[in-house]
């Protein structure tokens, strides 16, 4: 019997309760019956399947706070599914992020509810590409942004996420005796790392779909708009851009910065959601936009994974070969003791401005 607020029933309003508080901000009570019940089957389903659910910060917030279990930025995840002990891992993200759980738990089924959900920045290079850039630098480390695919990740010495870029090209740079390391495939993310390290680049034109379209008249028609508003953004962001921003970092890095801080205004210049998402654990904050969608985030709904896990479906998959050279690159950043905090990319105090050699 619906007795309960928005016609649920009192069960399932009490088992949704805490959802609601995080997301009634950005779901309207029209839409938030069919998502608490949905949230509840997802749930359920989880534990029938002995599933769990990555859930990337870049998701719609009935997602992140309703049916992910681990929720956070592509490192935080992929070591979560190193570690989670789940017969079944359901990427609530995209495909390379799939791939990256598969590489690290191939015993594992891996489920993504849309095949579909790919990404500029991983499409921007191949494997074939990484073994010509290979001949044609001799004895460099390859370096690999995790949002890549296995078959880039198979051609690589180490993955890097946005939280640990710096880190990681330093430690291939002292552990193959170079003073040049090659950064693919953000090209973005390539030059506020050089600006940060004295170790020279070698980059990609790869860009991120969302992140390439901010500009420096975004931010400063903010700044006239909300003048006592700190602006955050991220390195796969213009050069420009991050030297226009109060502070630059990863996701894992911007929300940090926002609990510890608890700034009355915030601009996050990147994936819409992300503020979204932060916001439901910061009550006071004022998140103001702008903001970019990815498409490829948002074709994953709570209506498709709960068929996913209903139907078992879209299980992704990668060769064996390619697991076993690529789990190499993966652990190898896995392995690395973490940064005291995730990477700040100030562009304001860089030690240097340079340029990166770019393919």
């Amino acid at each position: 019997m619906a007795d309960g607020a928005f016609g649920l029933t009192k069960e399932l309003e009490r088992e949704t309760a805490g959802v609601w508080a995080k997301v009634k901000d950005h779901v309207t009570p029209l839409e938030w019956p069919e998502q608490a019940r949905l949230i509840s089957e997802i749930n359920r389903l989880k534990r029938e399947r002995d599933a769990v659910i990555l859930a990337h910060n870049y998701m719609t917030p009935e997602i992140f706070h309703g049916v992910g279990d681990y929720v956070g930025d592509s490192l935080g995840l992929a070591k979560e599914a190193a570690r989670s002990d789940a017969k079944v891992i359901v990427q609530a993200g995209v495909h390379f992020m799939a791939e990256t759980s598969k590489i690290l738990s191939p015993e594992k089924t891996v489920l993504i509810p849309d095949l579909r959900a790919g990404c500029s920045l991983a499409s921007s290079i191949t494997g074939a590409d990484v073994r010509r850039i290979k001949s044609r630098y001799p004895g460099l480390p390859v370096v690999t942004y995790v949002n890549t695919t296995a078959d880039v990740k198979a051609e690589t010495d180490i993955c890097c996420t946005s939280a640990n870029a710096v880190q990681v090209v330093e430690w291939a740079a002292k552990e193959w005796g170079v003073d040049r390391v090659i950064l693919i495939p953000d090209e973005y993310l390539a030059r506020n790392v050089a600006a940060q390290t004295t170790v020279g680049i070698i980059a990609w034109k790869g860009r991120c779909e969302v992140h390439e379209r901010f500009t420096v008249d975004d931010i400063a028609e903010m700044r006239a708009a909300y003048p006592g508003a700190e602006i955050l953004a991220h390195p796969e962001c213009p050069e420009d851009v991050l030297a226009a921003a109060d502070f630059a970092g990863s996701t894992a890095a911007m929300t940090d910065y926002v609990e510890a801080r608890r700034p009355k205004q915030v601009v996050m210049i990147t994936e819409c959601s992300m503020a979204s998402n932060v916001a439901g654990d910061v009550p006071g904050v004022q998140f103001i936009g702008p903001c970019n969608l990815c498409p490829h985030m948002k074709r994953i709904t709570l209506q498709n994974i709960r068929d996913c896990l209903l139907h078992m479906q879209f299980e992704v998959t990668v060769p064996a070969d390619m697991i076993e050279r690529g789990r190499l690159a993966v652990q190898r950043m896995i392995d690395l003791p973490p940064p005291a905090v995730p990477a700040r990319y100030d562009l304001v105090k860089a030690r240097h401005h340079v340029d990166v050699e770019l393919i």
